[in-house]
């Protein structure tokens, strides 16, 4: 055979192989492949195929030794030196993958697939710069590289530059409308950024395009959650689960809307079957923890929080913050538990860049951020400190992002503050540029790690100081957190290190309450509260996830001795009943000997307490709002100190009102002080007219007074900024 008809043959052969490659049989194409490198062993192309039919085949490393002999044989060839460093990219080679892909774009600097491959190495690598300057390049090269562009988007949304994500999703769009990683992706950067009505038509968008995939319709869901569509988030988590049974996001997300919805023993449902199809799933023991305490379901508690407890010293994502503060007395795992949230749900973003400084101002412009901006625990202490804030020296504005109420309380803050601005429907982004654009000088987050919380505005800086306060008593965790207001009882020597924040230490006690509380006139009798005639009433109206079993056993020892008495509770759900009574009855007690309170009107809620002898305090997350109601109706509260901030609470409170000797440090000493005042009338009688006689004298309730403290310590921590000097604690 002449060597012109060889060569022929040699093409004609290929030619097939290429065929049977492109359908898929592979086996036939490779061995065709063979014959010819048998018959020619530097046959450029033949090595080339083989090298990408073993890709395929997933032999790797056959692959780069074909692809290794291509490059020898054309050694100027750029895409050779691409198929190289793929191969070795797979592999796992990445820093000999960079090495092929730098060599083919010094081969051929146009070629933006060398780009772009160099670019996805340097993705692999966490080089995100480098990879952004080659993603950059391969679409200068060819704007119409829709892979690119869309790669270079998900890179950006990695790196938290969410804008400039969504401008690269926009032009896989326009490339390719129909495009659904690009839509779907477009539409998480939007949630990302609070844009939630635009990232839900982008999420229907894609599902329109395809129904079947799962993640974006759970993902829909988290859209309709931060919308406040609750319902219509269930049924979105619903078609998710019904697309892939075995989602354990989707049931997850899921039962956290069950939770919102107050419908507690099917989010627990939900939890469980997260537990089973993924038992170590970020959040999920807190998160079951809190929901079966809602209902006082303890079944789980100890292997729960050992599983917390275990998770958290581990550095895990095991529990939300909040719920931690009812279960684990400790500052110490409290701010681990806080900073691995902040890390996953509201890290600091500099998409605003820093705030340049300004001169000082006449008046310094203090912002209060709440979702609770209407009939709450919360305003029920804040609104009177609005009213009196010094208008001489300070203007107040509220951001408001909860419910849109028109009760008393609401109207009663709305013509407090200076300014009352609805912020509902904007994103986070938008409420901090706005506050910056209000030259707001101290912004004060009254809902910390609550839920409904707006973390993301203060991770964007929406003032020069920001300011934790009365909303959630702990830890933040957060860089962008400056100061968290406090007193010198609820945070110790001991327990100051673990805060990120510097402590503002008012000089009384770190809750504001308000002197306008109406008491009702009318008194309730013993059987209008369903009472026995006669009997010493023990009571505690802090929520029920806050009654943990060792409290409980403790309430049981205390009722058991003290004949006749009773513990009156609020209970939120039906299920709180049979689950207290019941655990009454395992402890010798008679179930009715618990009486349940409905919810009240507040003037009505507060005159209850006057039925009651004394309140029990729980532990470790102490009653706030309820215990300053109960000593502002007159009844005494007996509370138990922890280490932690929620644990020392009310021993503040009690400090405050000159009530020390109700502040018990120990377990025993705790249920020995309340047996001791339920069967001696003279020691309780006394201790009830000292409340009475300080109950208007003392700091706890001089409103005034609180507001000229918190005020100097605003003036301290803005004076300290003006001065360029870091934050740190301020003792008045």
């Amino acid at each position: 055979m002449t060597t012109e008809r060889a060569e022929t043959d040699i093409a004609e052969r290929f030619a097939a192989a290429q065929v049977l490659h492109r359908q898929g049989r592979l086996a036939a194409a490779r061995q065709i492949y063979l014959q010819i490198l048998d018959a020619q062993p530097d046959h450029f192309a033949a090595l080339s195929a083989t090298g990408a039919l073993s890709g395929q085949s997933g032999d790797l490393r056959q692959a780069v030794d074909y692809f290794r002999r291509a490059v020898a044989v054309e050694p100027a060839n750029a895409a050779a030196h691409c198929n190289l460093g793929l191969a070795l990219k797979q592999l796992g080679q990445l820093d000999a993958a960079l090495e092929c892909f730098d060599r083919a774009i010094a081969l051929d600097s146009a070629s933006a697939v060398a780009h772009y491959c160099r670019a996805q190495t340097c993705k692999d690598m966490a080089r995100t710069d480098e990879a952004l300057m080659s993603y950059e390049a391969a679409v200068a090269i060819n704007p119409g590289f829709a892979e690119a562009w869309y790669s270079r988007g998900m890179l950006l949304h990695q790196s938290a530059r969410l804008d400039a994500a969504i401008a690269s999703y926009d032009r896989v769009i326009r490339l390719e409308p129909r495009h659904f990683g690009a839509l779907a992706n477009k539409a998480l950067s939007l949630h990302s950024l609070g844009r939630h009505a635009e990232a839900l038509a982008g999420y229907d968008q894609a599902i329109a395009i395809d129904p079947g995939f799962a993640q974006a319709i759970c993902n829909r869901g988290s859209v309709l959650l931060a919308l406040d569509r609750v319902e219509a988030a269930i049924a979105s988590f619903g078609r998710a689960i019904a697309v892939k049974s075995d989602y354990a996001e989707a049931y997850f997300n899921r039962g956290y809307a069950l939770r919102i919805m107050n419908r507690i023993e099917e989010a627990c449902a939900d939890y469980q079957v997260v537990a089973t199809l993924a038992p170590d799933f970020e959040f999920l023991a807190g998160a079951r923890l809190e929901a079966s305490q809602q209902i006082c379901d303890w079944t789980e508690f100890d292997a729960l929080v050992a599983q917390i407890t275990a998770g958290i010293e581990s550095g895990l994502r095991v529990s939300h913050p909040l719920i931690l503060m009812a279960l684990i007395d400790s500052p110490r795992l409290q701010l681990q538990a806080a900073r691995a949230w902040v890390s996953h749900a509201c890290p600091g973003r500099d998409s605003l860049g820093p705030i340049a400084p300004r001169a000082r101002p006449e008046k310094l412009r203090i912002g209060y951020f709440s979702a609770d901006f209407h009939e709450h625990p919360l305003p029920r202490l804040l609104a009177e400190l609005i009213e009196i804030h010094d208008r001489s020296r300070f203007e107040v504005i509220a951001f408001a992002f909860g419910p849109q109420t028109h009760d008393e309380v609401r109207q009663r803050l709305a013509q407090s503050f200076d300014r009352f601005i609805e912020v509902r429907e904007r994103s986070s982004l938008e409420i901090a540029a706005l506050a910056r654009s209000l030259d707001v000088d101290i912004a004060v987050d009254l809902g910390g790690h609550a839920y409904n919380n707006r973390s993301g505005i203060f991770a964007l800086r929406a003032a020069p100081l920001q300011v934790s306060y009365l909303g959630y008593l702990g830890t933040m965790g957060a860089s962008y957190i400056d100061y968290i207001v406090a007193d010198r009882t609820v945070v110790t020597a001991q327990s100051e290190p673990h805060f990120s924040e510097k402590i503002i230490y008012l000089p009384d006690c770190f809750q504001v309450n308000d002197r306008k509380r109406r008491i009702a006139e009318d008194r309730f009798t013993r059987a209008q509260l369903g009472l026995p005639s006669s009997g010493f009433v023990f009571c505690c109206f802090n929520t029920n996830y806050k009654i943990v079993p060792a409290t409980f056993a403790g309430w049981m020892r205390i009722l058991k001795n003290v004949p006749g008495s009773v513990l009156l509770l609020y209970a939120g759900y039906d299920a709180v009943k049979i689950n207290l009574r019941t655990q009454a009855a395992r402890g010798g007690i008679d179930p009715q000997r618990l009486i349940f309170g409905e919810r009240l009107p507040p003037p009505e809620y507060l005159a209850r307490y006057r039925a009651a002898d004394l309140f029990l305090d729980t532990l470790p997350y102490n009653g706030g709002t309820t215990v300053s109601d109960a000593l502002w109706a007159g009844l005494p509260v007996l509370t138990l100190a922890g280490e932690s901030f929620a644990s020392r609470v009310a021993a503040s409170l009690l400090t405050a009102i000159g009530l020390p000797e109700l502040i018990a440090t120990t377990q025993p000493r705790y249920e020995e002080r309340a047996i001791e005042l339920a069967l001696n009338p003279e020691r309780l009688a006394q201790i009830r007219a000292k409340l009475k006689d300080n109950r208007l004298t003392s700091p706890l309730f001089d409103t005034p007074r609180f507001a000229r403290n918190l005020e100097a310590a605003y003036a301290a921590i803005y004076d300290r900024y003006l001065a360029g000097l870091p934050p740190d604690h301020v003792r008045l």
